[in-house]
């Protein structure tokens, strides 16, 4: 039994193909009908059909027969976006081996290679898969030549397929089950499984998504989770399937299956943890799993102060389906209550607030993302700050440390000089340079993060007409010369427009930010000043001019000082409401000020 299974995975770029290829080897696989065949199978969320992207990994079991003999293939479609390598990482570690899909037109991408890596660290079985064969523009052989000199995989028997046509899909399974090694493992041994995904079901509750690598996990068994050190009854058993998950009684070692226990929450089922029995436990848990970080930081508020409950228990039950959020409560002045929400990046940001909104009907605003800096204060004390209003007085501050990234940048050449300048404003540290084939170049630079959480990417594919591709990942904290960057408004500090930035950008930036602002706060009846600020130093300002009122319309004639004193009035009364009124910031002036590069 145990020789008969094949645990493998898809890694590829975003919009390589990946997707398209799953629903081909479940057609291939006769895993569905060709009536219950529809496109993307594996993408549940209706975010992920429209956008055309994988946000959460997904596992069908599949049978194929191979010389007269059924075979078990378990696979594991993972996310292509850079946001969701955290996915990747776990679906990998289940695995004993993974087809690298490269796309024949496009060759190799940057997050192939972050992906091929993780694979290469977990010692797998790399199947090389040129897919795409039947554009007009594939050069299946300049791609095996890219794969070879980039990544050192050997592309002699690289498979040429297209999951469009199902061209060569045949000859990939036949492939799968030739070259990927069965799971090892002893069947004797005590039960050791790991849970390398959890999810929420209404009916069901918290489940769990389980490899086991020893021993076997059987329905009713009493089982022990060893990170929360709970024990639990298994309820049921389920073979996950693209339509709907098959019962079965037992998970025998190298198999992959849900084990649903009746839990209200997932937090008792975490990703990464390790299940045993509770009566003759394993010594040993399964390692070398990451946990995972948040990585980017931004506020979320409802527009309608009285929605935050329901913003609280929408992020409670988001939390269900996706265990990678963190947050806590936070208040600003501008925008009342809210959360600082934790995402893995700036994608996973818009696919959390838009999930937000329409699945539990809200209206948020998000403040500008931010990253984690470590603050060294002058006691010498270690501090962490997410939110730019956390940040101690300056004078307690020692220095601040600031995350930073190490980027992958695959580029047409012709593009190479628009990269560099970009980079650079960006604080950009070239560490790498190499020329893939003479047309393409491969670029590696040590980033700031906080510099590129908010449009680098955007503004990456503008430099390169869509070309470039880019990945990147945390690479550790380093001393930065940083400054925290206030807007005041009537002499007021803005909390939500704060902001940590390089000193050298201070002023440029204070001068964009109070410029954008003077056309977005309303006109009083006096004149309110928007100014920058760097701790008591004012930087930069603007005015905005007062609403005029003709006090004089009254005055038909008579004495000069008549219409004098109504002038000199009117001034006395601007002063004393500039010195007590309030101005209020329409709360959609963040939106737009939180654009600005």
């Amino acid at each position: 039994m145990q020789n008969r299974i094949r645990n493998f995975s898809i890694i590829a770029h975003i919009d390589h193909g990946k997707s398209t290829l799953a629903d081909r080897l479940i057609q291939e696989c006769g895993a569905v009908t060709q009536r219950e065949l529809k496109a993307q199978m594996m993408d549940t969320m209706d975010i992920e059909k429209e956008r055309g992207i994988t946000i959460k990994a997904q596992s069908v079991r599949l049978t194929y027969a191979k010389d007269g003999n059924p075979y078990i293939l378990n696979l594991i479609d993972t996310p292509g976006h850079v946001d969701f390598s955290y996915e990747v990482s776990r679906s990998l570690a289940s695995c004993e081996g993974a087809l690298l899909v490269v796309d024949a037109s496009q060759g190799i991408e940057a997050q192939t290679i972050a992906n091929v890596y993780i694979a290469l660290e977990n010692d797998l079985e790399i199947i090389p898969v040129i897919n795409k064969i039947d554009l007009p523009a594939a050069d299946p052989q300049r791609v095996k030549e890219e794969i070879e000199h980039t990544i050192g995989l050997d592309c002699s028997n690289a498979l040429e397929v297209s999951a469009k046509t199902g061209v060569g899909i045949r000859e990939l399974l036949d492939q799968i089950v030739d070259v990927i090694p069965p799971p090892k493992g002893d069947v004797n041994a005590p039960t050791k499984a790991l849970i390398y995904d959890s999810w929420f079901d209404n009916y069901l509750g918290a489940l769990a998504l389980v490899r086991v690598y020893e021993g076997e996990i059987k329905k009713s068994q009493e089982i022990y989770v060893m990170g929360s050190g709970k024990k639990h009854e298994v309820l049921n058993l389920l073979y996950p399937h693209p339509l709907k998950p098959i019962k079965t009684d037992v998970l025998h070692t190298g198999e992959v299956g849900i084990v649903v226990l009746g839990l209200k929450t997932v937090s008792d089922v975490k990703v990464g943890d390790t299940i045993t029995d509770n009566k003759n436990k394993t010594p040993n848990p399964v390692t070398g799993f990451e946990d995972v970080k948040s990585y980017v930081f931004a506020g979320l508020y409802p527009i309608e102060t009285d929605k935050f409950e329901e913003l609280r228990d929408a992020l409670d039950k988001l939390k269900l389906n996706d265990a990678s959020i963190s947050y806590e409560p936070e208040t600003s002045a501008a925008l009342g209550f809210g959360f600082r929400v934790g995402f893995l990046g700036l994608l996973h940001m818009e696919v959390v607030k838009e999930r937000l909104e329409r699945e539990f009907g809200l209206d948020l605003i998000a403040t500008a993302p931010t990253v984690t800096y470590k603050v060294i204060t002058t006691k010498g004390e270690e501090l962490q700050i997410q939110n730019p209003s956390e940040l101690p007085p300056v004078n307690e501050i020692d220095h601040i440390q600031e995350p930073y990234v190490k980027a992958t940048i695959i580029t047409p050449s012709e593009f190479l000089g628009n990269i560099i300048t970009l980079v650079t404003s960006k604080r950009g540290i070239q560490e790498k340079m190499d020329y893939m084939t003479p047309e393409r170049v491969l670029l590696e630079y040590s980033i700031p993060m906080n510099e590129i959480v908010m449009d680098f990417y955007d503004k990456l594919k503008s430099a390169t007409k869509g070309y470039a591709s880019f990945d990147y990942e945390f690479s550790g904290y380093r001393s930065g010369d940083l400054v925290k960057l206030d807007v005041r408004v009537a002499n007021e500090v803005v909390d939500a427009l704060s902001i940590i930035v390089s000193s050298d950008k201070a002023v440029s930036k204070g001068r964009e930010l109070v410029k954008a602002m003077k056309e977005i706060v309303p006109r009083q009846l006096f004149e309110v000043a928007i100014q920058a600020s760097i701790g008591n130093k004012i930087i930069a300002r603007e005015t905005v001019k007062s609403m005029g009122k003709n006090v004089t319309a009254k005055c038909y004639g008579g004495d000069i000082t008549r219409k004098r004193k109504l002038l000199e009035k009117q001034k006395e009364g601007k002063k004393r409401m500039k010195s007590i009124g309030k101005v209020q910031l329409p709360q959609e002036a963040f939106l737009t000020v939180l654009k600005i590069d």
